[in-house]
């Protein structure tokens, strides 16, 4: 019988391990195999078999993840992506609406956009913290409401307490991207959403060495979800379930500290002549810091701010840092820094992204593990060289 924890960190390290212990190794083993001997089961999706996403390591990352987000039951897939259009596909299968709220992820947009229309799936854009446009857009074929714990990268904070209560008023399946938040600092489920999915990539493994992806919720609609996981092949392989299991034993520890260095970062960047804007919830200037104090228990690794000049002059600053490495991504212990429009939104159109904040001098900050005080240090010494040309 599993045993059950209160405390989030408690969860992190002992569920979902295998009972007893497998020949009493702590740690559980990679089964570098592509399937088991056949044990008489009848059902297909039951068989040991790779590509089923139910060998030990799968079965071990599912249980842990459903006890961190006290969620039901999970499925981890081969990436983020192809947790989010797996669940999209499994939800509005056979054609149908959804709403969306307008801020996403550029891979998010690219998928609603130029995929899904093809297999008769529609999306109307939403703002994810004015309710009272949404009633207008239903159609008798809306089946789901989809948003964001914050947006990236302007880190909106929807109003997620009305999304729930509108899904649960209209039949909806509600469904949140809850990377950003992570489950010590969200929740989802707890607060009424029937799906929370993940891009494990990020914090969830936090150690920027593999890809993988994670939905998290009700056990019938994650079993449906998993079965197309399994027609499909997104699986994830035992090495990466075994690097993901790994990195999910640290989460709290890890995304603790970073709620405390990306705030005190935030606040230095907001404080600084050079800078335009901070988009930060922990931030009382941030339109959703309300939100945030009510929702979340951390406001988690990423920021993303303005600096005052165009594109150039953004670039030209990331040039001069020495210690946040230039490339896309967030959540792991290395800080990293990017700007959106030329790299995660670049296939939006230019007036699509300046309609929802994505300007060329919009620059987003996953902070790691390093010192605050040398992050803090090196963005003083690259904002003064920056000043002086």
């Amino acid at each position: 019988m599993s045993k059950k924890f209160k405390f989030l960190e408690t969860k992190a390290i002992h569920s979902g391990e295998p009972e007893p212990r497998i020949l009493g190794s702590v740690v559980t083993p990679i089964f570098q195999t592509a399937m088991f001997e056949y044990d008489g089961s009848p059902d297909y999706n039951n068989l040991k078999y790779g590509r089923l996403s139910n060998m030990p390591n799968h079965e071990a990352l599912h249980k842990k993840l459903a006890a961190l987000e006290n969620g039901e039951r999970a499925v981890v897939t081969a990436s983020g992506m192809s947790a989010i259009a797996l669940s999209l596909m499994t939800v509005m299968e056979g054609g149908g609406h959804f709403l969306a709220q307008r801020q996403a992820y550029g891979g998010t947009i690219s998928l609603i956009n130029n995929q899904l229309p093809s297999s008769g799936i529609t999306c109307d854009w939403i703002d994810p913290q004015d309710p009272s446009g949404w009633a207008k857009l239903l159609k008798p074929e809306t089946r789901a409401i989809y948003t964001e714990a914050m947006a990236n990268p302007t880190m909106e904070v929807a109003d997620h307490k009305a999304v729930v209560a509108f899904a649960k008023a209209h039949g909806l399946v509600s469904m949140i991207d809850s990377t950003f938040a992570s489950p010590v600092n969200f929740r989802p489920l707890e607060l009424g959403y029937d799906l929370s999915l993940h891009s494990a990539t990020k914090y969830l493994n936090g150690h920027s060495d593999l890809i993988a992806g994670a939905a998290v919720g009700n056990g019938d609609l994650v079993e449906r979800i998993h079965h197309k996981l399994n027609i499909f092949g997104a699986c994830l392989d035992p090495h990466a379930c075994f690097l993901l299991h790994r990195g999910l034993r640290t989460l709290p520890i890890r995304v603790h500290f970073q709620n405390e260095s990306t705030l005190a970062i935030a606040r230095f960047l907001a404080s600084h002549p050079l800078i335009e804007s901070v988009n930060y919830p922990g931030l009382e200037s941030h339109s959703g810091y309300a939100r945030a104090q009510e929702l979340f228990d951390g406001c988690g690794g990423v920021l993303s701010f303005v600096v005052k000049g165009d594109g150039s002059t953004a670039e030209s600053l990331i040039k001069g840092l020495q210690l946040p490495i230039h490339t896309f991504s967030l959540g792991g212990i290395e800080t990293l820094i990017v700007q959106p429009s030329r790299t995660t939104h670049v296939t939006m159109d230019p007036q699509e992204r300046e309609a929802i904040g994505i300007t060329d001098n919009l620059i987003r900050l996953s902070v790691g593990l390093e010192a605050t005080e040398d992050l803090i240090s090196d963005f003083q010494q690259a904002l003064s060289r920056l000043s002086a040309q």
